[in-house]
């Protein structure tokens, strides 16, 4: 193709707004190519977009290989064969809701509608087809409440328990650091927009020390990297916090006048001396003490955490004990300083907007989502006997995946599944709706890793009889006989109503509409210059005003109202003498993060992406490798009491010696033997708010013996 040629076909394009929709902090601003005949040709991240810059991760950049993919769902389909094999006949969109709301009109009249569960998570993050999506129809159902606790729970009820809001400060903070601490954190495959300020920060001079038991993408790029022993950051930090006071590091003037409890936490610290943090940690001495003096002399510290961290039995406590470390040395207000977790609570939807819950009973009760297995084989009292799945797929995505089938399984539990593809979950599903992607509905965007909304716009016509999940939902409560407006509204309706009712107690979207988001499609918040570095005025969201290193709130919930370390459930932590790691039988305790090239499980079933990862591997150090008689290449199994599974070894020294890594998630059905590694991971819930375990997973690995 010529050059004029290529300009002309370029004219010919139409170019529509529109944003990532997935569980990544950085909700890239995108735009869309269109041509003439109504296909999308590119997908692109906006230049003009503070954060977003013009690119796109590994993942979004094969966005067209997702929306045109061969095997697309494209019509509603019904089950024909056993449940689980796959076998479903083609079906009207109106026979499957005519179908679905005659299931449940029955299984209300015997049950109640309790017995019904909605089961969704960060499949899209958008305002109408996520949250929306997962409150009003449901509400006026009557339906189960869902606990969405899978990802941050526990770090989330932390940092609110401790000072008082998720406000992190935008990425361009980084610049003015010193010092950047990332504390079981990969930013560089989790939220990669913020990798491209961190490099110009380290030209700068800036320093960056990784703490990890996984030599991670970002880890490589480090100054420095530590690797704990899992499960014992706690530990490491108060340790830190004792050396910081025994040497006069501590800003007590600042702790004085900004916290609460100080005496508490000082005689919790007093008991995680650098030589007992050693032998519980597996680091030396020096560099405990070194990672502290590092940390309380660099002026302004900045402490970087994500949700990864919290996935443990001690995950609550963990991450109460990370946010009080900025305090102690007086970082917090200040440029630079702080804590950088989230920025949710700079705004937050007008919740009776979204839900509309006073117009609807009260919800009969709620189940958590990380127990899904458990409540389908028995938990449950009265049984669920309709489970409906969106935005996520649980066969592959949560724990104690083998409890989840045998609950699918269940001939008296009508499965519902709407869905871009025939996933794991759709396998086990009754009636499978086809679901739009992002390119082919409207929706509304709040970021948690930046300060700017993003609206998108549908760029193409939806593939096939392709609907958005509130579009489904709208058509259910018209067949189920709700004549409510607020669940009649299409997308638009919906976005006015939830933004003028945010504007009334939030100025900063009291100049947006939702003309101007269509024009412009991505809107900074109003954020005065003042406020923009979190709690710079001394004053923080908690009931005290102050930094709460001992919480009334904690103490009620049930909670140790003052951080601190405990042993995991599962560990090979003998009390303080270290792990055991010498047996060929000894189990060894497992952390599964994120693939570069996955969003959890979606991206799963592109081939390029999966070419990327190449098969689901087990990294193990050569040390623990040697003992198992396990060499790199080698198939291994990998198993406890909840279940196995089959990967292939990686012998590393990527991890450190006395645990193991996958990264995650696979789909079982491109796994050895049909499953992952959630055929493993536990269910019990963490320390608080009843967060997900996944990292306190104790297997053995052994030579596979097929």
């Amino acid at each position: 193709m010529s050059l004029k040629t290529h300009v002309e076909e370029q004219r010919k394009l139409r170019v529509v707004y529109g944003a990532c929709p997935h569980d990544c902090p950085d909700t890239c601003a995108l735009e869309t190519h269109v041509d003439e005949k109504g296909r999308a040709i590119s997908v692109r991240g906006r230049a003009d977009h503070p954060v977003t810059r013009g690119w796109l991760c590994a993942k979004v950049n094969r966005y067209l290989e997702r929306v045109y993919h061969p095997d697309r769902l494209l019509y509603p389909l019904r089950r024909v064969g056993p449940k689980g094999s796959g076998r479903f006949e083609r079906i009207s969109w109106q026979e499957a809701l005519v179908e679905i709301a005659g299931r449940w009109q029955e299984i209300i009249a015997r049950h109640g509608a309790q017995t019904i569960l909605p089961y969704s998570y960060a499949g899209t993050l958008g305002l109408v087809q996520g949250a929306v999506a997962d409150a009003r129809f449901w509400n006026r159902l009557g339906a189960c409440g869902l606990e969405r606790a899978i990802c941050g729970h526990a770090a989330e009820e932390a940092v609110l328990l401790t000072i008082g809001g998720r406000l992190a400060p935008p990425p361009e903070t980084l610049l003015q650091s010193k010092l950047v601490l990332i504390w079981g954190s990969n930013p560089a495959s989790t939220a990669p927009h913020i990798m491209p300020f961190l490099r110009q920060a380290q030209r700068n001079g800036t320093r960056v020390i990784v703490i990890d038991p996984i030599r991670t993408l970002t880890a490589r790029s480090a100054d420095q990297h530590i690797q704990p022993f899992p499960g014992t950051d706690a530990a490491l930090a108060l340790s830190m916090m004792f050396v910081m006071v025994r040497e006069g590091l501590h800003r007590q003037g600042w702790i004085d006048q900004h916290t609460l409890g100080w005496e508490h936490l000082l005689e919790r610290i007093q008991g995680f001396s650098p030589e007992r943090a050693s032998r519980i940690t597996g680091l030396a001495v020096e560099t405990i003490e070194d990672l502290a003096r590092s940390y309380a002399t660099s002026e302004p510290a900045l402490l970087r955490i994500s949700d990864g961290i919290n996935r443990h039995t001690n995950g609550g406590q963990t991450v109460r004990t990370l946010a009080c470390l900025p305090a102690v040395i007086g970082q917090y207000g200040r440029p630079g300083g702080g804590l950088m977790y989230s920025t949710s609570d700079w705004l937050r939807w007008d919740k009776e907007a979204v839900g509309h819950r006073q117009d609807c009973q009260p919800t009969p009760r709620t189940i958590n989502m990380n127990r899904l297995g458990a409540v389908l084989t028995g938990e449950a009292d009265p049984p669920i006997y309709s489970l409906y799945v969106y935005n996520a797929n649980p066969v592959a995505s949560s724990p104690n995946a083998s409890k989840i089938v045998e609950g699918l399984e269940r001939e008296d539990l009508f499965t519902v599944v709407h869905e871009l593809f025939e996933t794991d979950t759709a396998r086990y599903a009754d009636i499978v709706l086809p679901a739009t992607s992002q390119l082919e509905q409207m929706d509304l965007h709040k970021p948690y890793g930046h300060l700017s909304l993003q609206m998108n716009m549908p760029a193409i016509a939806p593939q096939g009889e392709a609907r958005s999940n509130w579009d489904v939902m709208r058509a259910l409560a018209a067949e189920m006989g709700f004549d409510e407006p607020w669940l009649r509204d299409d997308a638009e309706a919906v976005m006015r109503e939830v933004l003028a009712a945010t504007a009334v107690h939030s100025p900063l979207v009291k100049d947006l509409t939702l003309e101007r988001l269509k024009e412009e499609g991505t809107f900074p918040l109003s954020v005065p210059a003042e406020e923009r570095v979190p709690f710079a005025d001394g004053i923080f969201r908690t009931p005290s005003g102050k930094v709460e290193f001992y919480s009334e709130r904690a103490a009620e919930k049930g909670y140790d109202p003052v951080p601190g370390w405990e042993i995991e459930a599962e560990t090979t932590l003998r009390k303080e003498e270290g792990p055991a790691t010498e047996a060929l039988d000894e189990p060894l305790p497992l952390l599964c993060p994120a693939a570069h090239h996955f969003v959890s499980s979606s991206f799963g079933n592109i081939e390029r992406l999966k070419g990327k990862e190449r098969v689901p591997t087990l990294s193990i150090h050569p040390l623990d490798a040697e003992t198992r008689g396990i060499r790199s290449g080698q198939l291994v199994r990998v198993s406890n009491e909840r279940g196995w599974c089959r990967l292939v070894a990686q012998v590393t020294e990527d991890v450190r010696p006395g645990m193991l890594a996958t990264t995650t998630v696979w789909w079982p059905k491109f796994s050895p033997d049909g499953r992952n590694i959630n055929w493993t991971t536990s269910d019990r819930l963490a320390d608080f708010n009843g967060g997900s375990t996944f990292y306190t997973n104790l297997v053995k690995v052994m030579p596979d013996d097929r």
